[in-house]
């Protein structure tokens, strides 16, 4: 079987690639000509340059595969130029990564992208699977936890907007990966849509306390309101002003972001790493 691959040069592809042509898939990948292809070394690798918006340039590039895994973000209005490009192609089997962010409470322009791309996903006539990880972190390209990885380092103090006791349940990005691949061949999950997330969830204090105690260090957590924070960072970005952390994710910090991954266990047998286990191999690379 040959898959070809979207979002392969990015943090979760990188993983994905490797992963199935481990176990003996055949592999092609998108790639940008700005793409930095360094993490994709393995020869075996096909690689198909084209743009996500080029429908008839990624119907080319998708020729002569059988299964399309999806990385590339459902949230920049690409999915039905991807749709069409592997329909055209003669691609029947797809898998896509989508993100249990659809279900924020939060009125996110890109919330309204993702589920118009998952409606065209679920009507699309493809034997489909998506999958939706929360947060994803597992090594120094991921933008969450090495961040605060990175803070933790220099810091004795860290900064918590709000009171710091709402659910996160980030996922270790080899459990994606194992995902992905678990589902290719898996007919059980054809038309199907899973919420994958870390083994169980925690307190965003519990996240922060969890890397110090692998961290060996002893930090301060200065809890501050998070409403007064968001207005200030609202008037901001209303004033174009650039600043590290936008409004909506503090307001996104202090939701529950805790997911069942039931229907992932009993249909491709998913069983991620705990939050602990996950952040000291981290720590580790």
């Amino acid at each position: 079987m040959k898959i070809f691959i979207t979002g392969a040069t990015g943090f979760t592809g990188s993983r994905v690639a490797p992963l199935l042509l481990e176990n003996g898939y055949e592999v092609r990948c998108l790639y940008r000509a700005s793409s930095n292809r360094s993490t994709l070394s393995d020869p075996k690798i096909e690689w198909a340059q084209g743009d996500l918006s080029d429908t008839q340039a990624l119907t080319s590039a998708m020729q002569g595969t059988d299964t399309l895994v999806n990385i590339a973000s459902l949230g920049f209005g690409h999915a039905d130029s991807i749709i069409r490009a592997a329909k055209d192609a003669g691609i029947k089997r797809a898998i896509f990564i989508s993100t249990t962010a659809i279900f924020t409470q939060l009125n996110a322009a890109s919330k309204k992208v993702r589920m118009a791309a998952e409606l065209a996903i679920e009507t699309s006539g493809l034997k489909y699977t998506i999958l939706r990880p929360t947060m994803i972190y597992g090594s120094p390209r991921d933008r969450n936890m090495w961040r605060l990885i990175r803070f933790i380092r220099y810091s004795p103090i860290i900064p918590v907007f709000g009171d710091g006791k709402s659910l996160q349940q980030p996922i270790y990005v080899d459990d994606v990966a194992q995902a992905v691949m678990s589902c290719v061949s898996n007919d059980k999950t054809i038309g199907k849509s899973y919420n994958i997330a870390g083994k169980h969830p925690l307190m965003y204090n519990e996240v922060i306390d969890t890397i110090t105690r692998q961290m060996n260090r002893r930090v301060w957590k200065l809890h501050i309101p998070s409403k007064p924070v968001v207005a200030i960072l609202s008037l901001f970005e209303r004033m174009r002003i650039l600043f590290p952390i936008k409004a909506e994710q503090v307001l996104r910090l202090n939701e529950n972001k805790d997911f069942s991954y039931a229907d992932a266990q009993r249909d491709f047998w998913f069983s991620p790493l705990a939050f602990e286990e996950g952040i000291r191999i981290e720590l580790k690379t």
